[in-house]
């Protein structure tokens, strides 16, 4: 694709501006490093063009606290940009209401997180929606595919969505508009080194 130029250009009746600015289903899967952190950096894009901008993380810890969270957080109140909300499974969804006891399982946590997803595209809340690890619910089984594809499918207005996650599932990349395969070609883990602070959070 040199300078930006499709190869094809469909007989789809729409004109360039109209192809151009299409809303995005986005899936970055496989198992090498990055594929969250090239959703946020999209993020990144978002707010600049002053979108709001939804995080929704459906597998890490709450007590994770990745530097690009702290990052879009600031920059979202910054009152420069776009808005970022940043909604995180492991703390119960911020929406929700509920006492230690009323704690939920994983499977049924990642089901309500869909069900605010939904609720939101309804609404067109946000420009970029950022379904973080939201592969591994579609993989297990906790959250049926072909809901998923449907509604993303039907969503009004112009919301992109970028699915992350390794085993994204056939049904997803079939339907994506732009699928990515991180993979690995070599690790600083395959010589015994764990995860260090700046590089993988």
């Amino acid at each position: 694709m040199p300078q930006g130029q499709p190869t094809v250009v469909p007989d789809d009746g729409l004109t360039t501006r109209q192809r151009r600015n299409r809303p995005l289903v986005l899936v970055h899967t496989g198992v090498g490093k990055g594929k969250s952190t090239a959703a946020f950096g999209l993020a990144l894009r978002a707010w600049n063009q002053n979108w709001p901008v939804g995080v929704f993380q459906f597998v890490k810890s709450a007590k994770w606290r990745v530097g690009e969270e702290r990052a879009l957080r600031v920059l979202g109140d910054s009152g420069e940009g776009g808005t970022v909300a940043w909604h995180k499974m492991g703390e119960g969804w911020s929406w929700l209401q509920r006492s230690r006891q009323d704690a939920i399982s994983s499977e049924e946590a990642a089901r309500e997180g869909w069900e605010q997803v939904k609720r939101d595209l309804a609404a067109e809340t946000y420009r970029l929606y950022v379904l973080d690890e939201f592969a591994y619910p579609l993989h297990w089984g906790w959250v049926d595919t072909e809901e998923v594809v449907s509604v993303l499918r039907d969503r009004p207005g112009t919301q992109h969505v970028v699915i992350t996650g390794r085993n994204a599932p056939r049904a997803l990349l079939d339907f994506a508009d732009l699928v990515t395969d991180m993979s690995k070609v070599k690790h600083p883990m395959d010589a015994g080194q764990k995860g260090q602070r700046g590089i993988e959070w």
